[in-house]
């Protein structure tokens, strides 16, 4: 019989920004010869994404240093991309660099520093052999095979706000592909919520996968099983600040086991279904509605067109697109008719584009612009602490 661990509080979320690039582990993680853990169906693929991953990722990066994607912040900004709302796993390690884990590889990226096209470059954390099949998890992690320039030049033609941000963003802010399971227990998080809560909550529930290394001052787990989720307590839950969340975490881990072939095989084979029919499936599991739902589609699912209407978005909405809701409440029915009007705006790829107006409107954003895009983790005086706070409660995330 399992012995059940209790769960223990993350490291804080502040720490100080320590020399890049990120020092190696002390003691290397356990390699894990699994394949991409979100291989995604070819039959998925549309004319849209072109095959960029194969040419943009190298095969023999180590350990040792760090080795360029070849990809520019045109087409991906990690600053665009990483914190703002669509994951809660990445954390800021340097002053340019981002360290998360993508399955079991844990894994630092940054921009190259004096390169004005701002080519990505990563640091794989762990023996070298695993380089492979680190880099073509983060290929599909990162959605590479869909082109943006194709995309925003589409986007920025058909709608003059977008074309505004265009501009003053420069491209980047990409829509990622996460595990489901994953995604799934992130946006059960993110309810009525802020990002540092958001944080502090998925690190608890990353604490009980195994443990790959540590990186300027903050622990990475790969992200645990159903099985290991299983272990953890409502109550032990509750201790730990999730509040009614607990209940539908548990919930939803019980769930996922029941369903046919294991949870996993089945959230994965939603994505071949109808975005419909991927809301009405994921809105059966606990604590799971119709904008959770949307944001776990289009963050995990490949359903491009799902668009997460939350009150952030319903306002872009009333501003750029339909001017006739002002005043009125948001219903579920205005939802639907919020989320069609992106859609019939931005075609088949509307989250994608959802997403970079969403963005837009975020005060980070607008204070700080494209270059540099979250919260400093440096101490800050009273005033800047507060107005931190008012701006991690905007950017919560696009489902809470």
């Amino acid at each position: 019989m399992t012995k059940r661990r209790r769960l223990k509080p993350p490291p804080p979320l502040a720490a100080s920004t320590p020399p890049s690039p990120p020092p190696p582990l002390a003691t290397p993680p356990k390699q894990n010869p699994s394949p991409n853990p979100n291989p995604k169906p070819a039959a998925s693929r549309t004319k849209t994404q072109r095959s960029l991953a194969p040419s943009l990722l190298h095969s023999n990066a180590t350990s040792a240093g760090w080795e360029p994607l070849h990809i520019s912040r045109s087409e991906l900004s990690l600053p665009l991309s990483l914190p703002t709302g669509q994951t809660f796993r990445w954390r800021r390690t340097a002053a340019d660099c981002f360290t998360g884990v993508v399955g079991p590889h844990l894994l630092s990226l940054k921009h190259l520093e004096g390169d004005p096209a701002g080519h990505v470059a990563f640091l794989l954390h762990g023996p070298s052999s695993a380089s492979a099949a680190a880099l073509s998890a983060l290929g599909d992690y990162l959605n590479l095979g869909v082109s943006l320039a194709d995309l925003w030049q589409g986007f920025a033609q058909a709608d003059p706000r977008f074309a505004e941000l265009a501009q003053r963003f420069g491209g980047g802010a990409r829509v990622l592909r996460q595990d489901p399971v994953e995604c799934v227990f992130q946006f059960l998080c993110s309810s009525n919520n802020n990002i540092g809560r958001i944080e502090r909550m998925v690190g608890m529930l990353s604490s009980f996968g195994e443990y790959l290394g540590t990186v300027g001052g903050f622990d990475f787990h790969e992200f645990p099983s159903l099985d290991r989720l299983s272990l953890v307590s409502e109550q032990e839950l509750r201790e730990a600040g999730f509040g009614y969340r607990a209940k539908y975490v548990v919930g939803t881990v019980k769930a996922l086991q029941a369903k046919p072939g294991g949870g996993a095989e089945w959230l994965a084979s939603l994505r071949g279904l109808e975005l419909h029919e991927v809301v009405d499936a994921l809105c059966t599991l606990p604590g799971v509605g119709p904008k959770v739902a949307a944001c776990i589609a289009l963050f995990s699912l490949d359903q491009h067109h799902a668009v997460p209407v939350d009150t952030h978005v319903w306002q872009i909405a009333v501003q750029y697109l339909m001017p006739e809701l002002a005043g009125m409440s948001l219903t579920p029915k205005l939802c639907n008719r919020v989320a069609e009007a992106f859609v019939a705006r931005f075609g088949k790829y509307a989250g994608w584009a959802q997403n970079v107006l969403f963005i837009g409107e975020l005060s980070s954003q607008k204070a700080l612009g494209a270059s540099d895009v979250t919260v400093s983790s440096q101490p800050k005086s009273a005033k800047r602490k507060r107005k931190k706070n008012k701006v991690a409660r905007e950017v919560s995330s696009q489902g809470g």
